[in-house]
This record gives C-alpha cells, structure tokens and sequence, in this order.
C-alpha cells in the first residue's frame, strides 16, 4: 500500500507569502495581546509566534489535516525558536457562520486575505480589543467606515520587516476616486478599494 501523503506545512506555505511572525512581534510589543482568533488562516501559524492562544478558522481540507497531524504545528513552532507553551485550536468551518467560541473574548481579530472577516466575527472581539485587517476584498475600507472602529495604526512592510506606524493617520485610508465608497458599494464589489497611501494592513480598536 503505498504511503499516505505528508501534510502541507507552514514552513511550505511561508515560500507563497512569506514569514509574518514580525509582524505579530510587533503588534506583541506595543499592545497586550493574549488571545487572537485568525479566521481564513490556511497554514500560517505566525500569529502563535507571539500570542499565547490563537484560535484558527478555515474550511480548506488541507489546512484541516495540518492542524490534525499530531504534534505537527508545535513541531514547526520550535523549529523556528518559540520555547514558551502556545495554545492553539482550529475550527474546521466558514467563518461567517456563526463559530463555537464566546462573543467578546478575543483581543485580536485577524483578517487577512480572507474576505470580508471584520463583519461576520466583530462580535468575538473584546471591548477594546483589536482588529488587524488588510485591504483584501475592502474589509480595512469596511471597517473605516465603522463608527464602533478607532482606527489607531498602519502596519508596514518592506521586506522583511514590519513596521507599527500611528503618525499622520489621516492619510492612511483615503481613496482614490473622489466618489466616496459606501459599505454597500464595498460589499457588492468585493475588492479593495484603490487608496492614496497603501499599507500592508490596518489596525483599529473596537469602541
């Protein structure tokens, strides 16, 4: 009987978009962030580089079988230095639906390149807590638009290295058509909205 195939990897998946770890240091180090939920994750463990517990959501199969194989994902987080315990879950569902965790008990929300995440799973972010969105299908344009948003940070990125900028934060997210989007136009166009300034992602506070 022939072999069964090994499961794809984080440290495969980081040669299509890279290793985000600095990324999460960085927001690590500014804010105190001890739990995340990463909805539309696929392989990338990054987020449990620097927050103790991450809860991971994605309906692909393959990022089911990572998740599954014993001993795997801890495996992966000590081969690339993380010697702290790390608490991880993965739920094996769309995340608009609703998931099998309690409202308002996440410091981060995590949503990139998965759709429009902020929307369906706001409601799992604490009071204060953070959401980290990128421009992907408008969700950072959708959250700006929010009034229970603060937006208070763009993320950088250049090369390797991530970089938390909260200077002049008016000129981050401004579009550039001088028709302004409405979150139903960004709804039904399900891209990003074209911006003056790009970032790598954008982070707001939950009023």
């Amino acid at each position: 009987m022939p072999s069964r195939t090994p499961p794809p990897t984080w440290a495969s998946y980081q040669g299509s978009i890279g290793d985000r770890s600095a990324l999460f240091a960085a927001l690590a180090q500014r804010w105190r962030i001890d739990s995340a939920l990463y909805p539309g994750c696929y392989l990338d463990l990054s987020p449990s580089t620097a927050i103790a517990d991450v809860t991971y959501v994605d309906m692909d199969k393959r990022a089911a079988r990572y998740f599954s194989s014993p001993g795997l994902a801890d495996q992966e987080l000590r081969g690339h230095g993380v010697e702290d315990e790390r608490r991880f879950a993965f739920i094996h569902a769309d995340y608009s639906t609703p998931l099998p965790i309690p409202e308002r008990s996440v410091d981060l929300l995590i949503s990139l390149y998965a759709g429009l995440v902020t929307e369906s799973c706001r409601r799992y972010v604490k009071d204060g807590g953070l959401i980290l969105a990128n421009a992907s299908h408008g969700d950072a344009s959708l959250a700006a638009l929010d009034p229970t948003f603060e937006f208070v940070a763009a993320v950088l990125h250049d090369d390797h290295d991530y970089r938390v900028d909260a200077t002049e934060l008016d000129t981050y997210l401004v579009p550039r058509s001088r028709s302004t989007p409405t979150p139903e136009s960004i709804r039904a166009s399900g891209r990003a909205v074209p911006l003056t300034r790009e970032a790598f992602a954008y982070l707001f506070r939950a009023r």
